[in-house]
């Protein structure tokens, strides 16, 4: 060792070893914890709004419409419409072979699933019941969410799903909510429904769709609501005299809100939002489709639906934070 250069001392004709910065290390931590993009709870509350308005639309169209050609056809409508602005915006349909097998997982648990078993539970439910069963399903997508992503529950998100519960509570007793022999056929399709919206949530998180929103969106719609109308038109018969003014006004809504905006708003909200997240934020739905219900429909909304609507959009502020 030199004279003159104490051990363990910086050598002077060398730089001195630069210290941490700790205003560096708390950011890193910072860093680390998963974000919240804004632009995600953007789109996630242009879908909430769609497919919250869609529940009274729904009932009502099935008054004059069969369940199952008017999921279908809208739903294959909504998508060749999607196709057509995904070429409008320059956007490749085309989809590479390893993406197949996850494209038409996703489509038959998101779109399939969900617009079969949710139409029939209409016939059974009022619209703001069959929504608050269907909503159930952040339960699972949060629940399924923790071994298959890791992403475990922090304090306020679990605050924010006791939220909601006791927000869907107070709506099912101001609704006289009771699993009937009448209603229980209509409870099952529903909960199935949510169940296996919840597993597609997760699914495409952990196995994501390499495509664009718009054209992801396009194939699966597309390809859930195929086999729908198919069987639809086989099977059901369908009297277009007897839809409404009215009726042909809420079925754009329907082809155009519901699987065109809300559907390309959910994929890029899923995009930049961890599952759990996304799935909790949609628990505005019900609360939007209680209250267009009894406007549209005349379903009750009393001290329980209001109390209802206080404790949800608390749960998704706590959600979201």
């Amino acid at each position: 060792m030199p004279a003159g250069v104490v051990a363990g001392a910086p050598n002077p004709g060398q730089a001195a070893p630069k210290l941490p910065d700790t205003h560096m290390l708390d950011s890193t931590r910072r860093d680390a914890r998963p974000r919240i993009a804004p632009a995600g709870l953007m789109f996630l509350a242009i879908t909430s709004i769609g497919w919250g308005f869609n529940w009274p639309v729904t009932k009502f169209l099935l008054s004059e419409l069969p369940p199952l050609t008017l999921r279908g056809v809208t739903g294959v409508v909504g998508a060749v419409l999607l196709a057509a602005l995904a070429l409008i915006r320059r956007q490749s349909l085309k989809v590479g072979p390893g993406i197949w097998p996850r494209l038409l997982t996703a489509a038959v648990l998101n779109v399939t699933g969900w617009m079969v078993l949710m139409g029939l539970a209409l016939l059974w439910l009022p619209a703001s019941e069959a929504a608050l069963i269907a909503y159930t399903m952040p339960v699972w997508a949060s629940l399924i969410a923790w071994p298959v992503l890791g992403e475990r529950p922090t304090v306020l998100r679990t605050l924010g799903l006791v939220m909601a519960f006791v927000g869907l509570a107070s709506i099912m007793g101001g609704n006289g909510f009771a699993a009937s022999v009448e209603k229980l056929p209509g409870i099952i399709m529903a909960l199935a429904g949510a169940l296996g919206f919840a597993i597609g949530t997760v699914f495409s998180k952990k196995y994501p769709i390499h495509l664009p929103p718009i054209t992801a969106a396009a194939w699966q719609i597309g390809i859930g609501c195929l086999p729908i109308s198919i069987i639809g038109l086989l099977v059901e018969t369908t009297h277009l005299s007897l839809v409404t003014p009215v009726g042909w006004w809420l079925l754009v809504y329907s082809t155009v809100v519901q699987f065109c905006i809300a559907y390309v708003s959910w994929f890029a909200a899923l995009a930049r939002l961890p599952a759990s997240v996304a799935a909790i934020g949609t628990m505005a739905v019900p609360v939007i489709g209680v209250v267009a219900s009894a406007l549209a429909l005349h379903e009750p909304l009393g001290p329980g639906q209001i109390a209802a609507l206080i404790f949800t959009l608390a749960a998704v502020v706590l959600a979201t934070r």
